[in-house]
């Protein structure tokens, strides 16, 4: 079997790529992510997610490399990343809660010894239920989920802060669609069940 990349140090990203129970490398991209809000957010995903997996072309020449990015776009358009400390977090749950909001994840499979790239952009919608400014708080405080858009982990405490969640895939809330990436994994003849 192609040797299997993980573009990221997202801790998030690796424990879903586990899950397929097939060897890889997680290894850090060499790519400066830049959210432009001009560019629609299925384009701008799909750049980051390929500009991190392409950075490692040189690494790794033989493998099959897979960036993934993600960011949410608030009911004003607005394309929105991860928040970095407690007092942006709470801005941004504050201006969330009641709302329905779209995340966007861009995942790429790229084939370094070819070329060839696959790749798509998965959609999850959340609506946070009606929340206090003291449960936001003690959300934020209890989890801390600074590195996350959105400014929550669903797959923690923060399926608390949830009314309705709507997708294909909830991974690609998280950070990585698995489905679509199995997809892809076994058009590239990575049999993922044997």
């Amino acid at each position: 079997m192609r040797q299997l990349i993980l573009a990221s140090t997202s801790p998030y990203r690796k424990k879903l790529l586990e899950q397929l129970q097939l060897p890889f490398v997680a290894a850090a991209p060499d790519f400066e992510e830049q959210i432009d809000t001009n560019i629609e957010p299925e384009l701008l995903v799909q750049h980051l997610a390929l500009g991190k997996a392409q950075s490692l072309e040189k690494q790794y020449p033989d493998a099959l490399i897979i960036g993934s990015d993600q960011i949410f776009v608030d009911p004003r358009g607005r394309a929105i990343g991860k928040p970095g400390n407690l007092d942006n977090a709470f801005a941004q749950l504050k201006e969330m809660v009641g709302c329905t909001h779209t995340f966007y994840t861009g995942l790429v499979l790229f084939d370094s010894r070819t070329g060839v790239v696959s790749s798509d952009v998965v959609t999850f919608s959340v609506t946070l239920r009606p929340l206090t400014d003291a449960q936001i708080l003690n959300y934020l405080q209890r989890e801390q989920p600074f590195d996350c858009a959105g400014s929550f982990k669903v797959e923690g405490l923060g399926i608390t802060l949830m009314e309705r969640m709507a997708g294909d895939d909830y991974n690609s809330l998280i950070g990585l669609p698995l489905i679509k990436l199995v997809s892809m994994l076994e058009d590239a003849e990575v049999p993922v069940l044997g």
